[in-house]
């Protein structure tokens, strides 16, 4: 009686092996990617580095350091409006302090860039496609085209001339090449054309 059973053993060992597999379990949704890291030194609408537009002259000052040049006049009026480089800043990189205030940084050498990635000598074509809507060209107002400030204004921007105190932006200044010679980002400032007016 031994062999019944052993048969009836194997059989059935046999039908579990050629059994189906449990259904495969799905599959879990790919984790979003992580936005990409941004520059902690990219020229941004609200400053760079260790500025940030509305800090006082004395904050600028603690941060990276008294005029370099403090006989040279940054202003037609340096009470109301001075423009000038701290001694530890980079090089050609100018801010600007209204009234005892931050309202503008300016970059006029290649070794910095915006968060969107363009600097000095970047083309204006190439930042008008990568800023797509955001981008607002406007003649320049002493070189003939394709000489043109290109505003990318933080919040949607519609009047023609920007006063509001707490509005930030980025202005790429193109020149008669055709590329970047000045980037200024900071609040309504940023729209002057001879420094402080």
């Amino acid at each position: 009686m031994i062999r019944p059973l052993l048969i009836l053993s194997v059989a059935a060992l046999a039908a579990a092996c050629g059994q189906a597999e449990p259904p495969a379990q799905p599959e879990a949704p790919a984790a979003p990617e992580a936005p990409a890291p941004v520059d902690a030194n990219a020229l941004r609408p609200e400053g760079w580095g260790p500025l940030r537009i509305g800090m006082t002259r004395t904050e600028v000052e603690a941060a990276l350091g008294p005029d370099a040049n403090p006989d040279a006049v940054g202003g037609p009026d340096p009470q109301s409006c001075d423009e000038f480089r701290p001694e530890r800043a980079p090089a050609g990189m100018l801010v600007m302090i209204e009234n005892g205030v931050l309202t503008r940084i300016s970059v006029t050498e290649p070794d910095l860039e915006t968060a969107d990635g363009f600097g000095v000598g970047a083309t204006a074509t190439e930042v008008k496609a990568a800023l797509g809507d955001r981008a607002r060209a406007e003649p320049h107002k002493y070189v003939e085209a394709p000489a043109e400030y290109v505003f990318a204004w933080a919040e949607p921007r519609t009047e023609p001339y920007v006063q509001d105190p707490n509005a930030r932006g980025v202005v790429y200044e193109v020149g008669a090449e055709g590329t970047v010679t000045a980037v200024r980002v900071g609040g309504p400032s940023i729209q002057y054309v001879e420094g402080c007016a």
